[in-house]
């Protein structure tokens, strides 16, 4: 069963992201403050549940929380700061976004940059922990994913609609074969060659 707070009485944020590992797209942040003692009989990392369910579960959080938020950074500006620094700004952004402003933050892997003078926490595997994060890792995922699903529509060879930008073989083999397009990172590498060579694209 997920924890809901580290500090009782205190409205709590959970931030987690999606789309850091992807080779192409945004990479998105969601912010979540759930009521005090929030259940969700679904609710999960994002990555253990089906896209059915995360879509279940999404409209409950957005319907049940105290204040959410997403936000997202473009993979020019990635490919400018890097990924980390990316997906640190895109949680700040989301954080600014909240309604409700928390009294501390708790973050999904281990690296942050403060945010103002709320104190925070970074949890290993918090999306699996902590049911604000989990609901964040949701949010984070499902937006990302409907991206994906829209750049999907310009550029279906890179099958977006399946690998949602991450570097599968498939998605790989397309950059070979049509380049890259306007949304990929031209930071990141493959096979080992940098995605930013010439393909006229």
């Amino acid at each position: 069963m997920l924890k809901n707070f580290l500090i009782p009485g205190v409205y709590e944020a959970g931030c987690d992201e999606a789309g850091r590992g992807c080779l192409a797209g945004p990479v998105y942040a969601a912010a979540v403050i759930l009521p005090d003692n929030y259940f969700h009989p679904l609710l999960n990392d994002s990555k253990k549940l089906t896209a059915k369910t995360r879509e279940t579960v999404r409209k409950d959080i957005e319907k049940d929380a105290i204040a959410w938020a997403v936000a997202w950074v473009d993979n020019l500006r990635i490919d400018e700061i890097n990924i980390l620094r990316a997906s640190i700004q895109a949680m700040h952004m989301a954080l600014d976004k909240l309604s409700v402003r928390p009294g501390s933050i708790i973050v999904d892997g281990n690296r942050f940059m403060p945010y103002g003078q709320i104190p925070y926490r970074c949890m290993v595997k918090g999306d699996a922990t902590y049911a604000s994060i989990a609901a964040a890792s949701v949010l984070a995922k499902t937006w990302r994913d409907a991206c994906m699903m829209e750049l999907h529509s310009q550029h279906g060879q890179y099958g977006w609609d399946r690998n949602k930008g991450y570097p599968t073989a498939a998605h790989r083999q397309a950059i070979m074969r049509y380049g890259i397009t306007s949304y990929h990172r031209k930071t990141f590498t493959l096979f080992n060659q940098q995605l930013s060579y010439d393909f006229n694209q």
